[in-house]
Order: structure tokens, then sequence, then C-alpha cells
């Protein structure tokens, strides 16, 4: 069988017709008609009245900080089982994360350990929903409200996941999504902030374009340090179309993800992310195992090793905050034990999870698990 990449986008719908509609007109600058249609339906797409289209997901996470209002001397509870990009965006408004293990079942923020974080200098709780899996957004939101907290999620692997019949993004002051091309839905680039909030949305309008006056002709005055964080028409282009079919790649995550369940079932040792409760959906970013080597029989870096020789592309899961050396100077308390994390970083890698997988691949991969078990 041919190599099987990691994940790859699936553009498979009007994205062409818009971007060549784009260049030809010459709107290719971020003033175009597809930044706000895009901004207006992912904005729909996510149960949220305001979108604001910017360069990247990790953009989209300072710029919901920022019009917040967070800053030096603030602390932003995070978990540190997460892309880098949640700790550094806070870094960036001169916050410290404050970070917490991960749940053994969920691999999500355990939520149980968040409130012993909290301290006076608490502003706000970051949850990720890793691997397109919710958060538990109650127990969070009635802790975000005992301590007058704001609640900022990191959606990026969650575009259209559900909590209880609500979408990703809907349950917090703020949102940050991104577009990255292994994304469920994607731009290359790019990324989203969503919100419920007018106030809030204004003032992420604003410091996302050089602080420039929302309303008025522009007259070079600035009257804060804002950022250029636009996104520009033809990436936009590219967004529109990828939303008109957002829930067809939807499912097709979910039906790989349960066919790796299926034809995985049965092997020893390898271990999924818990399953959703009832009226949540995981939206599948990344098929996601643990290895179990005294099960499964061989340390998961030899599985890796075995399947890269199978022409099976694989990634390693993120390394904890706590161990990492840019947080360690930066200033944060690193201390304290993480074994749920350390677990996950140890024993767990990412299989391929493009939409566009075939059921044949698929048992291919699992074979190749099954029988280097044997």
């Amino acid at each position: 069988m041919a190599f099987i990449p990691v994940c790859e986008p699936m553009l498979a719908g009007n994205e062409l017709k818009y971007v060549t509609e784009a260049v030809s007109t010459g709107w290719i600058s971020s003033s175009g008609k597809y930044v706000n249609e895009f901004e207006k339906q992912f904005a729909a797409y996510s149960d949220c009245q305001y979108g604001i289209a910017v360069c990247n997901g990790t953009i989209a996470l300072h710029l919901a900080l920022v019009a917040l209002g967070i800053g030096k001397g603030d602390e932003v509870i995070v978990p540190t089982f997460t892309m880098i990009a949640s700790a550094y965006a806070i870094c960036y408004t001169g916050a410290k994360p404050v970070f917490v293990d991960a749940d053994k079942n969920s691999w999500n923020i355990d939520v149980k350990m968040i409130e012993e974080k909290i301290t006076s200098r608490t502003k706000a709780i970051m949850p990720v929903h890793i691997f397109g899996k919710m958060c538990d957004m109650d127990v969070i939101n009635a802790l975000a409200d005992k301590y007058n907290l704001y609640i900022i999620e990191d959606a990026a692997e969650a575009h259209g996941a559900l909590y209880k019949g609500k979408k990703s993004g809907s349950f917090s002051d703020i949102a940050a999504f991104s577009f990255f091309a292994n994304k469920n839905i994607t731009t290359g680039e790019g990324g989203m902030v969503v919100t419920n909030n007018k106030k809030i949305y204004d003032r992420a309008r604003y410091f996302k374009n050089v602080c420039f006056p929302l309303d008025g002709p522009r007259n070079y005055q600035h009257d804060n340090i804002g950022y250029n964080y636009r996104m520009s028409n033809v990436v936009a282009a590219i967004g529109l179309a990828q939303v008109e079919k957002a829930d067809e790649y939807k499912g097709m995550r979910i039906r790989n993800h349960q066919l790796y369940k299926k034809y995985l079932a049965d092997v020893p040792g390898i271990i999924f992310q818990s399953d959703s409760a009832e009226g949540c959906e995981d939206v599948c970013w990344m098929n996601t195992i643990v290895v179990d080597s005294e099960i499964y029989g061989h340390h998961k870096d030899e599985l890796i090793a075995h399947l890269k020789e199978n022409e099976i592309d694989t990634r390693l899961l993120f390394t904890g905050m706590h161990k990492q050396k840019a947080m360690l100077n930066y200033g944060c308390d690193c201390s304290g034990n993480y074994p749920v994390c350390e677990w996950l970083t140890e024993n767990g890698f990412y299989l391929p999870s493009a939409s566009s997988l075939t059921e044949e691949q698929i048992k291919f991969i699992c074979k190749i698990i099954s029988d280097f078990r044997k």
C-alpha cells in the first residue's frame, strides 16, 4: 500500500471557485467579502453571534486574552497536556500560565484539580478540548461563576464538537479556533475568535486591526498598542468553502475513529480516549492511542518504528508544559506531579487521521498493529 500520511487536508468543495473569484477581482486583502462571510458563517456554525478571523490559532488565543484585558500579574489556568501554543498565548500578554494535570480517561484538564490552583491573581480558565473531545464545561463554568473568572475555550481541535447539545466555543466568554492544515476545517493557516459578548467582540476587532477606530475615518491616530492579525480574503475564501462542508468532514472523522476502534477492539494493550457521555459528540480530530507495553508486548516507540517501515506516518503526543524549558525560563511554576500527562507523553501517539482515509487503509493500519503484537 502507498504511504499513508498522518493527516492531509480535505478540499472537496468550493475552495477553488471562491479563491479564483477573489484573485480575479483583485480582492486579496483583508477587505474582501469572503472575510466577513467566513466570520459570519463560522460563528453561526459555533452557535455564536460574532466571529473575528485572524492569521492562525495561536494569534486567536492571544487576541482572546487581550480582549479580556488579561496582562502582567495575572494568572490563567491551563492544562499541562496541550500544544504549547496555549501557554505561549498567555505568556505573550505578560500573564502566567498555571498548569493542571489531565484526566486519565478523557485526557482533558482534570476538573477536580482546578480549584486548588486558583489564587487571588487568577483571572481566567483556559480549557482545551483535546483531540476534539470537549471538557466538562458544567464544572468549569461553575468554578468560573464561584470565583468570578473568565473562560477562554481553546477549541483549536474541536470544530463542531458538542457538549450536552451545545457547540464548542459557545460555553465561554470567548473562544479560539485553529484552521491549520490538519484540522477538520482548514485554511492552511488561519484562526477564528468567537464570542456572544458584543463588548468583547468590539475589543477583539479593535486590537486585531492595529487599534484603528472601529467607526469613522482612519485618521492614523492610535490610542493603544495593537496587532496586525488580519486574515486575507484569499484565505477566508477557502474557509467559507470549508464551513459549507463542515458537518460532512466531521462525519468522516467520526466514522474513521469508529473504524479504528472496531478493528483494534481485540488487540490487548491499545487504549483510546474515553467515549463521550450522552448528549456529547467528539469530532475525533486525531485518532490517538496509548500503548500499554506490558500488555501489548512492545513499547510505543517500537510500534512507531514498525509502522514507519510499513509506510504509515505517525506523530508523538504533546510534552507537558511543566516539562518545557521555555515555561521554566519564563518563570512558570513547573514543580509538582503530573502523572497522567507524563503517561500520555511516554506511551501515546497519533495514527493517520485524515478525513479522506478509506476503510481499506484503516484496516491495513490496524492489521499491522495487530500482527506486530502477535
